[in-house]
C-alpha cells in the first residue's frame, strides 16, 4: 500500500511558526513520525511539501499514475482558498483524508471553511502531529475495506 502525504504552505516551518498553535516539534519530527507510523502499518509513504499551489496540484495529479493508493493532505492555508486542490483531488479519484495540526474550528472564522473537505473521505483536526497517524489509519482502513470486498 502506497500513501502520499502532502503538506502545503508553511508546514515546513513547524517548531518555528507560532509554536503555541502548531507545537514545538519540527517538520523533520513530523516526517519521522509519519514514516514510523506507515512502517508500523506496513505501508509505504512518500512525503511531499510545497509552498506553491501549482506544485501541490501537480503532485496530486502525478499520484494518479505512480501507484499511489491514497492521499493524506494538510493543505495549510490553501484549505480555505483552493478550488484547484479540490478539483485535483476529484480528478484523480483517490481516497484522501484532510488533516490539520490545529483545531481550525476554534480559530479565525475564515478557517472554518474547507474547500478540500468535500473531496475527502475524512478529516482530522486539532490533534497536533498525532493527527497524521489518525489520518493514515483512516485511509488504510478504507483501502483495506476495498481489498476485502
Amino acid at each position: 500500500m502506497k500513501i502520499l502525504i502532502i503538506n502545503g504552505p508553511n508546514i515546513n516551518m513547524l517548531g518555528i511558526r507560532e509554536p503555541d498553535i502548531y507545537g514545538r516539534q519540527s517538520y523533520s519530527a513530523l516526517c519521522d513520525e509519519v514514516k514510523r507510523h506507515c512502517e508500523d502499518r506496513n505501508a509505504e509513504c512518500e512525503i511531499f511539501q510545497s509552498n506553491h499551489e501549482g506544485s501541490l496540484v501537480d503532485r496530486i495529479q502525478q499520484a494518479y499514475s505512480d501507484g499511489t493508493d491514497g492521499i493524506v493532505i494538510n493543505p495549510g492555508a490553501y484549505t480555505h482558498t483552493s478550488i484547484a486542490l479540490y478539483d485535483a483531488l476529484l480528478a484523480v479519484g483517490l481516497p484522501a483524508v484532510e488533516v490539520h495540526i490545529s483545531d481550525v474550528s476554534k480559530r479565525e472564522s475564515f478557517r472554518s471553511i474547507s474547500y478540500i473537505r468535500p473531496a475527502c473521505i475524512g478529516s482530522v483536526i486539532g490533534r497536533g502531529i498525532a493527527g497524521y497517524s489518525d489520518a493514515i489509519d483512516i485511509l488504510i482502513n478504507r483501502l483495506s475495506e476495498g481489498k476485502s470486498e
